[in-house]
């Protein structure tokens, strides 16, 4: 009896470890649910994996809390559920309900967005600003397709900064020209259903923690780059009404002279010794890097023409020649028209510049030149140890070529006597080009023009001609070698006025001349015109080419005419 009774037992025993056995199988071969992330923040999307989600009916049958509150459904499907994280959601068990069943979906940890750091501390507006730290989530900025539910986004003080790169542990905005200095924040944009489970309840924002930002006043450095000389102009505001005794300007580490100092420019010239690098502005006591300067050097590539006699125009080409006018204290060059120690020498003499750009220099050869080399003087300076002009004046040389002063000389004119309007061929050497600027915008026009004063015109304004008699004749062609005139229109019983009077004008000299000017001994420009004369010979104007008589005797040509 009592085998039986515990073989019975034993059988019993085998079945319920069978029993057990089959449950823990079926157990491990259901589907659990899959949250992910398993850490977030609000307004983050959570998905739920799993089966046996069934189709969306409502929002009353179909719902999802995180950690008691209800999330923003987004997507449902049998095996996928999408919400978005509440913004009044606490880490907590993240349930799935469907009717009357619930299934639980895991745990999710809520964070809150945090900076660490925001680099650099102070920066100038239109720069970029790099915020580093942690739980920013991930937002696809105003691309977003869930813009409805708020974008995430950065603010600087009041303004909203749309983000240029955004990561969970790094964001980079630009700082917009409206940003003033202030506390910069992260700001998460989330939204909850509205109480009966619809979308949905305004937009929301986690905010982190603030970190202070300073907007510093932009400055706009003009040129960046230039010759010794060059006068650099610094536009901002906040300099203050004077220099201070430790403000200061270096290039490469090099003290810069200061020519004006105002609330909203600094006007400093390139000094002789700088260098190529940085540039510091030093403001009570503090430095400030505003760019960085590249240092050229002047080159010459070309000069032409090497030979020619006074008043031809020497064309220097290069490169890095900088402005003629960039001596002055003022921020544009045109507005004092200071040149300083900049000007070309010819052989020694002082040249007449007609024009000075940074690729091309173009100067009038002065009536006293003489042949030599031809250098091109570029003035800078060193300043005092306070940055006031100057502990010394300089100079930078940039030799051109040699130009050799050609003198024209006359060989031979043909015929020597003529009528009216008849060509005369004059031969010789040396006699350059023939001049087709005009005059009467005389040299200092560009000066005077902005000074707004009045324009004293040069009546003579011929450089190059043939004179019968001092009348001008027509230039028909100019060469180096030959000029070929028409003989002029003129009155042959006399021209002039009480006591000089000349009764006799057919025979007179032939006459070819040059003009051009030298500098002041005070080296500005210029001299009255100089002329350099030859004299060909005598000519003589036959009655020939003269209108027929009977043209004076009709009073009334179109008398004649059928029209």
């Amino acid at each position: 009896m009592n085998q039986m009774m515990n073989a019975f037992l034993a059988g019993v025993g085998t079945l319920t470890l069978w029993a057990g056995l089959s449950v823990a199988v079926f157990a491990a071969t259901s589907t659990p649910l899959e949250l992910h992330p398993s850490t977030a923040v609000a307004g983050a999307t959570l998905s739920i994996g799993g089966k046996g989600f069934g189709a969306f009916r409502s929002v009353h049958v179909n719902r999802v809390t995180v950690g008691g509150f209800p999330a923003l459904i987004q997507r449902w499907e049998s095996d996928l559920i999408e919400v978005k994280v509440p913004f009044h959601a606490q880490s907590g068990p993240v349930e799935v309900v469907v009717g009357k069943k619930k299934m639980a979906a895991g745990k999710l940890m809520i964070v809150q967005p945090t900076i660490t750091a925001v680099t650099p501390a102070e920066i100038e507006p239109g720069h970029t600003v790099q915020i580093t730290g942690a739980h920013f989530g991930l937002t696809a900025g105003p691309r977003d397709p869930n813009t409805m539910f708020g974008v995430n986004d950065v603010m600087i003080g009041s303004v909203v900064v749309r983000p240029r790169r955004w990561k969970d542990d790094i964001i980079e905005v630009e700082v917009p020209t409206n940003a003033a200095s202030g506390d910069v924040v992260v700001r998460l944009a989330s939204s909850d259903p509205l109480p009966d489970g619809s979308c949905c309840a305004p937009v929301q924002h986690t905010v982190s923690n603030a970190v202070p930002l300073k907007l510093i006043p932009s400055i706009r450095v003009d040129p960046v780059s230039g010759p010794v000389g060059t006068k650099v102009v610094f536009f901002g505001q906040g300099f203050g009404t004077a220099k201070g005794a430790g403000d200061q300007v270096t290039f490469g580490g090099h003290r810069a002279t200061i020519a004006q100092w105002s609330d909203s420019a600094i006007v400093v010239h390139l000094p002789m010794d700088a260098e190529t690098g940085p540039i510091v502005l030093t403001m009570q006591g503090r430095e400030r890097t505003v760019g960085t300067f590249t240092v050229h050097v002047s080159k010459v590539t070309a000069m032409t023409p090497p030979a020619a006699p006074i008043g031809t125009l020497i064309r220097i080409s290069g490169e890095h020649f900088g402005f003629y006018s960039e001596s002055g204290a003022t921020p544009y060059a045109f507005t004092d028209f200071n040149t300083g120690e900049n000007r070309v020498d010819i052989g020694g003499v002082r040249a007449i510049i007609y024009r000075w750009q940074d690729d091309r220099i173009d100067v009038w050869v002065p009536f006293s030149a003489k042949s030599g080399p031809v250098v091109i003087y570029r003035g800078a300076t060193k300043p005092n140890p306070d940055g006031s002009c100057c502990a010394t004046k300089e100079v930078l040389k940039t030799e051109a070529g040699v130009f050799t002063l050609v003198t024209p000389k006359i060989d031979s004119y043909s015929p020597q006597s003529g009528g009216l309007d008849e060509l005369i061929t004059i031969k010789g050497s040396g006699f350059g080009t023939f001049l087709k600027t005009a005059e009467h915008a005389y040299l200092g026009l560009n000066q005077g023009a902005y000074k707004r004063r009045d324009i004293e015109m040069d009546e003579n304004v011929s450089r190059t001609e043939v004179l019968f008699s001092n009348v001008a004749a027509q230039v028909m062609s100019w060469t180096d070698t030959e000029i070929v005139v028409r003989v002029p229109h003129r009155n042959l019983y006399g021209v002039g006025k009480r006591n000089e009077f000349f009764n006799e004008l057919a025979t007179g000299l032939l006459i070819v001349r040059r003009g051009s000017w030298d500098v002041q001994p005070d080296d500005t420009c210029c001299t009255p015109k100089k002329w350099l004369t030859l004299e060909a010979g005598l000519f003589t104007i036959i009655a020939k080419g003269m209108p027929d008589p009977s043209y004076f005797n009709n009073s009334r040509p179109d008398a004649d005419t059928t029209q």
